[in-house]
């Protein structure tokens, strides 16, 4: 039976390296936005809500640009992540801009979503095929079960520089490890720069790596709501810079809970916009789906 499913959309960062805000760059034909065509996948997978992540500053200009082409097509809500939206007791500095963290941007949405979702960037293109694993997944899985939808590396790369992407590690379809890394295509191999400074590696380009696309229950923003405290008051967390992340969360919960992460493969080709070049290339990738017939030339119509 299917279920009431909540595509979560994290919206709150500006995208430093690409300039401005990427969520509201026109990509398709008609003026579309990546969160255009990741909504329609999301409906056409069968999601009937969608709650956007966002900086209360950004409010206006995503209700008139993004919300007003998609709120007659499926449920929207809004969500402010807040630097001092945390527990009474965690002092963050007032000078502080940057946001706390991906595993923080949920915590913000714990009164907002009530039902098994999946989140995602919302700078980032998934391909269908992601969305209908996802929703698959979602409809079939027990209250304290998580999924990872993982991405061939292959197909995540670009030419214009590094990306980063977490290298997913598995046994037997269960997730071992995450090793969050800077990744480069070099003589047909992915060259990997682990982010906590340990060995660089070479692996093939069919290896999974996680574009944060992960089905999730409302066990873990009861997780969350509970681990937020611990997180921001170890000694070892800089407060100026620490950052609450969601694959911390979701692995940590996890183990709590003594229930293995999924891993969910899908053969959708990622498109971003890591760097400004990466633009026409994801142009391109969206009118070559639209000559497939996967996508409308006017998307809503």
């Amino acid at each position: 039976m299917k279920k009431d499913l909540t595509l979560l959309v994290l919206a709150a960062g500006m995208g430093s390296r690409f300039g401005g805000l990427k969520q509201i760059e026109p990509v398709g034909p008609n003026g579309e936005f990546i969160i255009d065509y990741s909504i329609k996948d999301a409906i056409i997978a069968g999601f009937n809500k969608v709650v956007f992540v966002i900086k209360e500053e950004n409010y206006d200009i995503f209700k008139e640009t993004i919300g007003k082409r998609v709120e007659d097509k499926i449920k929207v809500e809004y969500v402010f992540q807040k630097i001092d939206d945390i527990p009474e007791g965690i002092n963050i500095p007032n000078t502080r801009v940057k946001p706390l963290g991906t595993a923080h941007a949920l915590y913000a949405t714990r009164n907002a979503i009530h039902e098994n979702f999946a989140t995602i960037n919302a700078d980032d293109f998934y391909g269908r095929d992601a969305y209908i694993k996802a929703a698959e997944f979602l409809n079939n899985c027990k209250d304290n079960e998580y999924g990872i939808v993982a991405y061939k590396v292959g197909n995540t790369l670009t030419e214009n520089g590094s990306v980063k992407r977490g290298v997913v590690f598995e046994n037997n379809g269960l997730l071992s490890r995450i090793c969050e890394s800077s990744i480069v295509e070099k003589n047909g191999f992915a060259d990997c720069t682990p982010l906590d400074g340990s060995e660089q590696f070479t692996t093939s380009l069919e290896q999974p790596v996680s574009m944060n696309l992960f089905c999730l229950t409302p066990k873990l923003l009861k997780f969350i709501t509970e681990d937020i405290n611990r997180f921001f008051k170890e000694s070892d967390n800089d407060l100026n810079t620490c950052e609450y992340l969601l694959p911390n969360a979701v692995f940590d919960s996890s183990v709590k809970e003594n229930e293995p992460i999924k891993v969910v493969t899908t053969d959708s080709k990622y498109l971003g916009m890591t760097y400004r070049e990466d633009l026409e290339v994801l142009k391109n990738g969206i009118l070559k789906e639209i000559e497939k017939g996967t996508y409308e030339n006017n998307l809503w119509g």
